[in-house]
C-alpha cells in the first residue's frame, strides 16, 4: 500500500513538473522570445511576393516575427523561414550571411540593410525587401507598420544604405547561406510555450522600447 501511495505521488510530481515547464509564457511588450517560422512552402520568388502581399499593413511591434505583427527582421526572417531558409533574426545578423550583392544588380527578394547617414559607420539597425525599379518593402517603425517605399521618393534610405545581401539564385536552385563572422545560434520557441502579439491586442505606445 506504502509502495502504492509513493508511486502516485511520484507520478503526479512529475506530471506537475512538465505541466509547469510547458505553460504558455502571457504576450508581454517587448516579446524576445524568437519563434520559429514553420515551412509551408518552396523557396522560390513567387513565394517570397505572396507572403509578402499577405504581411502588408500588418503593425509595427518590436521583436515580433508574425504572424500578426513585425518588426523589420522580424519580417525578412519569416518570409525566408516559412520557404526553408534559415536565416539570422537581427538585421544585423542577416547582413553577415549571404552573397553581396551591388545595388545596380538587386533582384526580387533580394535583402537590403539599412544604417545610419554617416558613410564611416558600418553599424545596421533596418532591412527591408527589395521589390524592384527602385521599391522596397519594409516594416516601418515610423509608418507603425509593413508598408512600401520608395528610393527615390525617400532618398534617405539611399543615404542609409549599407549593404544588399541575396539568399536565393536567380533560377531559384541554390541557396546562399554562406558566413564568414562567427554568429550565435539562437533560441527559438514556438506559439506551444509563448505568445505572439495577436490582432486585438493594444499596440506598445513607443514603436521601439528604450
Amino acid at each position: 500500500m506504502k509502495t502504492l501511495v509513493n508511486y502516485i505521488f511520484i507520478s503526479f510530481v512529475v506530471i506537475l513538473f512538465f505541466t509547469s515547464c510547458a505553460q504558455k509564457k502571457p504576450y508581454n511588450y517587448p516579446n524576445y522570445s524568437i519563434i520559429k517560422p514553420e515551412k509551408i512552402c518552396k523557396p522560390n520568388r513567387k513565394n517570397i511576393q505572396k507572403l509578402l502581399l499577405s504581411y502588408l499593413g500588418k503593425p509595427y511591434v518590436w521583436a515580433e516575427e508574425g504572424p500578426d505583427a513585425f518588426d523589420c527582421s522580424g519580417l525578412t526572417y519569416s518570409i525566408y523561414g516559412q520557404m526553408g531558409i534559415e536565416i539570422p533574426r537581427v538585421a544585423r545578423n542577416q547582413a553577415k550571411v549571404g552573397k553581396t550583392i551591388a545595388f545596380q544588380n538587386l533582384d526580387y527578394g533580394d535583402l537590403i540593410f539599412f544604417g545610419n547617414t554617416n558613410k564611416q559607420s558600418s553599424y545596421i539597425d533596418h532591412v527591408g525587401i527589395y521589390l524592384g525599379e527602385g521599391w522596397f518593402a519594409h516594416a516601418s517603425s515610423q509608418d507603425r507598420k509593413v508598408t512600401v517605399s520608395h528610393f527615390q521618393k525617400e532618398p534617405i534610405y539611399l543615404k542609409r544604405m549599407k549593404s544588399c545581401r541575396r539568399y536565393l539564385s536567380k533560377d531559384e536552385k541554390a541557396k546562399y547561406i554562406n558566413c564568414n563572422a562567427n554568429l550565435k545560434k539562437i533560441k527559438t520557441t514556438s506559439t506551444r510555450y509563448t505568445t505572439p502579439w495577436k490582432t486585438g491586442m493594444k499596440l506598445p505606445q513607443k514603436a521601439v522600447p528604450k
